[in-house]
């Protein structure tokens, strides 16, 4: 079999979903003819999913291939449950950003955010196959909600993939850290205990890491260009930053727990890490490799600002938390407990978070037609 695989042939309950995806794509304004020659394709990476189950309960048996081997209801449901949720975020993304290709600064941003639409359709469409193709009934139910929910509605999983993105700051930020998220997520499945899951994490993981380069690489000519101060911009990185926290969940998580007993998703290092893993903080030792990562990559972006501006930085873990043991706490940016009333704290997050008035300013000054506030740069794609 080869390295990736791609599958033609579809079950008769997949193409009737493919049906509504093609009514989907109109109901949320993504025109088809924007996909050009793409064309979207079920990939499997059989060989750097492997044979045998890695961690958990079930370590060294071999890996589930179909449902029936799945020893356990719940852990179908654990499997379903996961599967629905990555689809769920893919074809969120593409409800929240489709928009902003009317408005790209430069052709090759447009071009870059219209691949990353193709390319996260395509993930939901492999989540889509998955649920439908392997797990009956149930499957197609989950398959269909997936076409259901609507980030413009406000109705996805999870919060992050309902909050607007209004503007190609955003739009960054989002690409930046939250598809980082993303990237983590993908890396914690590809060692499933569900084969055709794990085998799919491989080709999707190629095509997210131009996702969270493309935010990066966005960000970066921002502060070139000099536009916009970065002491404006640290608002946006402390607004997405804290959202790309609480995406790994809660802290000591008994069902991170328990899809780690069962193998379905494994740590982020788990090939890598010779540590015995400690089920009881799976999501915070990930949630910590995960802003670490960030802090590096906030330093190779910060070195492009004039001389004269701050550093850029990602704020305290424990600030603006909506999620986890921080959750609703009062915290700084840089980490301290706030000194100060629910009201007076109100009025610092109104500091050091983008306000109305912020958003006024950056559409109709920093990033006003005619106004070159990110680098230029040609397509060569």
């Amino acid at each position: 079999m080869s390295k990736t695989d791609v599958v033609e042939a579809y079950t008769p309950n997949f193409e009737g979903w493919v049906r509504e995806f093609h009514e989907w794509q109109t109901r949320i304004g993504f025109d088809p003819a924007w996909l050009g020659d793409y064309r979207f394709e079920i990939r499997f990476d059989w060989d750097s999913a492997g044979k045998t189950i890695e961690f958990g309960d079930f370590e060294g048996m071999p890996k589930w291939s179909r449902r029936m081997q799945i020893p356990q209801q719940n852990i179908r449901d654990a499997i379903i449950n996961m599967i629905s949720v990555q689809g769920d975020t893919e074809f969120a993304s593409v409800e929240q950003q489709n928009h902003l290709l009317a408005t790209a600064p430069t052709e090759y941003d447009r071009k870059s955010a219209l691949r990353i639409m193709c390319e996260e359709q395509r993930h939901g469409w492999q989540m889509a196959y998955l649920l439908c193709t392997y797990f009956g009934e149930q499957g197609v139910r989950e398959a269909a909600k997936l076409l259901e929910r609507n980030a413009q509605d406000g109705t996805r999983l999870l919060g992050s993939f309902n909050a607007p993105i209004d503007h190609w700051l955003d739009f960054f930020c989002f690409t930046h850290f939250i598809d980082r998220d993303g990237k983590y997520q993908l890396k914690m499945l590809s060692t499933s205990s569900f084969q055709p899951l794990s085998a799919s994490m491989g080709p999707m993981l190629k095509e997210e890491s131009f996702h969270l380069g493309t935010g990066a690489n966005g960000l970066r000519r921002i502060v070139k260009a000099g536009v916009i101060p970065v002491s404006f911009l640290q608002k946006y990185i402390n607004k997405w930053v804290s959202t790309g926290l609480d995406l790994f969940g809660t802290d000591e998580s008994t069902s991170a727990q328990w899809a780690y007993v069962y193998g379905v998703k494994g740590r982020y290092d788990e090939r890598e890490s010779e540590q015995e893993a400690d089920r009881e903080h799976l999501n915070e030792a990930s949630r910590g490799l995960y802003f670490d990562e960030l802090k590096a990559e906030m330093v190779r972006i910060s070195k492009g600002r004039k001389e004269g501006e701050p550093e850029l930085y990602i704020p305290s873990d424990k600030f603006n938390r909506g999620i986890g043991k921080y959750s609703s706490e009062m915290y700084t940016v840089t980490g301290e407990e706030f000194d100060g009333s629910p009201d007076e704290y109100q009025a610092y997050l109104a500091e050091v978070l983008p306000s109305d008035e912020d958003e006024r300013k950056l559409m109709e000054e920093y990033m006003a037609p005619g106004v070159e506030w990110i680098q230029y740069r040609e397509w060569k794609g």
